[in-house]
């Protein structure tokens, strides 16, 4: 998971890892426990973003996320909630089904998934797709045929400079910075 951050990094975004799971100590998180920590979980993003904000190599106006399967949920999930949050990348995840009543606004999102994923099925980058036209807002999505819930070789170099073109495009340039990716 550490070449998109390392890509990013190479052409100037400023990147921060965020380690959610260290707030509620978790090790792996099935469906009970993702329903009793998601909140945490969202807090935990929500700090992390006040943290990056503050950050003199940070233009608080320009910063994005991009999530991991479960990272891209809370992603998601706090882009919809949250104004400071000016592009999403999404690999392998979804918004839950539940946030769409809490959905006050949804930035730009980049959908990366993989057609044959079998722990986030492909529906659910169908579903966000229709929230988003839904909604009127700009996205971009590649579903990887025959690819399943982890992206190697080709793919993710297919998927990193997408993330890069995607970001460069929402986040735009500066001379101090080119955009937060947390």
């Amino acid at each position: 998971m550490s070449e998109p951050a390392t890509l990013l990094a190479r052409h100037g975004f400023a990147v921060y890892v965020l380690h959610y799971f260290d707030r509620t100590g978790t090790t792996f998180a099935d469906k009970q426990t993702i329903f009793r920590n998601f909140p945490l979980w969202m807090k935990t993003l929500w700090d992390a973003l006040s943290h990056v904000e503050k950050q003199a190599l940070v233009d608080p106006k320009r910063i994005g996320l991009l999530g991991f399967s479960l990272g891209a949920y809370l992603s998601l999930s706090n882009a919809g909630i949250d104004s400071r949050v000016q592009a999403v990348v999404e690999f392998f995840g979804g918004l839950p089904k539940e946030m769409k009543l809490f959905v006050r606004r949804i930035p730009p999102v980049l959908i990366l998934h993989g057609e044959s994923d079998p722990t986030v099925p492909v529906e659910e980058a169908y579903h966000l797709q229709q929230v988003l036209e839904g909604k009127g807002v700009p996205y971009e999505m590649q579903i990887y045929p025959g690819i399943g819930h982890s992206f190697t070789g080709e793919i993710w170099r297919d998927a990193g400079l997408r993330t890069l073109a995607f970001l460069k495009k929402h986040l735009g340039q500066s001379s101090d910075s080119s955009g937060t990716q947390v």
